[in-house]
Formats: C-alpha cells, structure tokens, sequence
C-alpha cells in the first residue's frame, strides 16, 4: 500500500503496531544483538575518541575540544563522561607512545561496533537481505566511512558550540534591564545535541541496512530512539547519582560496568528504533509481521 495508507492504518491501530513491533524484535532476539553492539561499542569507544581528538587536536584548541566532548558525551554515557574524558586527556600528554603498529590497531578496534552494527540490521531488515545483499567490499569500508564522517561531525559541532558559548557570555540591555544570554545559549547547545543525536541517528539508519531508505523513514526511527534515550539518559543520571550502589558492588570496574549498562540501552533503543522503520516497511507491503521468524539456536 502507498505510505500514506500505511501511515494511515498504523493511526487507526497503533497498539497493534506497537504489539507487532516488540513481538518482531523479540523474535529477532533484539536484546541479544543489543549486548553484542554493546559489548564492542565498549571496545570501540576509547580508541575512536582517541583518533578523533588526535586528529582535531591540530585544527582546535585542545581544551575546548575536550570541553566540547565532554558535554555532549553525556548524552552518550550519562555520568561517565568525567572519566573518559579524564583519560583522553591523559592519552594526550603522552601522544608521542603513538606508532604505526598501534595506530593501526586502534582504527581496527574503532571500526568493530560499526561492523557488528550492520550485522545487526541485517537481523532486523532481513525482508531486504533475503532479496539483496551487500558486496563485502562495501562492508568493509562502510565503518571506516563511518569514523571518518564522526570526525568530521565533530569538528563542525566543537565549531558552532564554541560559537555558541560565546552567546552566552554576552548581555542585552532593553528598557533599562540587563538581560544574560546564558540561558539561551544553554537551550541552543541542548537543541544542537538534540538535532545531532537524530542526525546521527538517522544516518545509520539510512547507511547501515542493506538496500535505500526512504529519509521519511530514517527520520521515524531516528526520532522514536532519541525521544526513548533522552528519556532514560535522565532517568540513569539521577539513577547513577542518587540510588545507584554499583561502586559498592564493582569498585575498580566501576566506570566499565556503567559505560556498558549505558551502551546497552541505547543499543536496544537504536535497534528498537530499526524495528520500527522494519514494521512499518512490512505494514507499507501488506505484510505486516509475516516476514518475522523466530531465531533459535536449538535443533528440533
């Protein structure tokens, strides 16, 4: 049926969209492949964030590109930032350990989330991969791609934040007030990472599944996974400083066991976000939930 039909029928029934969708990513064992992306995200992280500020290091100052990151790394892992951004900075001071060998390796390790990503939305798109699948090639320049982009992404938003935190030390005197643009400079930066996490968002979405993808339906996934993150992302910091009793518990593996938990949920909220874009391409087909086949590893 036409999308707008689609859209249509899914208005009409959204619980039953709602029910098919978590019975699909259930079936496709989607917390399953959400600790696997988890689990190499955790790998991927330091050594990404490594070469990414190594490189901008030499087009920005360095202390406002750790400032910079730190901010919106919050975004990523709600009260771990601190110490990630603690240890780039140590990194840093002794940048010189950097050779060949380990440079290579650290490109490879930043490439692995990227990598068991698709492998993950070949899970969820399988309807596509049945009929098309990607040369290996692709594959394997695909996370490269990818790092090269974040970079990129980086650098413009360390730019416009910079930009924007300027704006915010200034004043506006109108009528005889003294009006402080802090706080407007502090709802721009929260809409610039806002529009940043749909964006990125949006862009695996459009990149990673085998096939083209509408920008319509990037957009829902996009937004529907951001929407659920900035929800728990606030519920995990006020978790983290109030109840949490997790350095009781781990002690030294503290900071690790955090920076997974975190990467676990915005994992299933990512993947989550897939399976929606997934049903409503099945709902848009006339199929809906018919190409959904539970995954098992049992032999009957």
């Amino acid at each position: 049926m036409p999308p707008s039909h689609a859209t249509q029928a899914i208005l009409q029934h959204p619980v039953a969209f709602v029910v098919r969708t978590l019975t699909a990513f259930r079936a496709n064992q989607g917390l399953l492949l959400a600790g696997a992306v988890a689990y190499y995200a955790l790998l991927s992280t330091v050594p990404l964030l490594i070469l990414i500020v190594i490189a901008l290091s030499h087009m920005v100052d360095q202390r406002e590109l750790l400032q910079t990151l730190g901010h919106y790394l919050e975004w990523l892992l709600p009260g771990q930032s601190d110490a990630i951004v603690a240890e780039l900075s140590n990194f840093l001071a002794h940048r010189e350990v950097i050779g060949w060998v380990l440079l290579a390796t650290m490109l490879f390790f930043s490439s692995l989330a990227f990598t068991v990503l698709e492998n993950a939305m070949s899970v969820i798109f399988h309807h596509r991969v049945a009929i098309k699948r990607r040369h290996f090639l692709v594959s394997a320049l695909l996370p490269y791609g990818y790092i090269l982009s974040l970079g990129v992404g980086m650098l413009l938003i360390t730019l416009v934040a910079g930009g924007l935190q300027v704006i915010g030390q200034e004043q506006v005197e109108l009528l005889g007030h003294v009006w402080s643009l802090s706080g407007v400079s502090g709802v721009l930066l929260y809409l610039l990472g806002f529009a940043g996490e749909v964006f990125v968002l949006a862009s695996i979405y459009l990149v990673m599944p085998v096939g083209r993808l509408s920008l319509r339906h990037a957009l829902i996934g996009a937004v529907t996974a951001a929407l659920l993150w900035e929800l728990t992302r606030h519920v995990l910091v006020w978790y983290f400083a109030t109840l949490s009793q997790i350095s009781t518990v781990y002690g030294s593996l503290t900071t690790a066991i955090a920076v997974l938990l975190s990467l676990e949920i915005a994992a299933t909220f990512l993947l989550l976000g897939a399976q929606v874009i997934s049903e409503y391409e099945r709902t848009a087909m006339g199929t809906p939930g018919a190409a959904t086949q539970p995954f098992t590893t049992a032999q009957r």
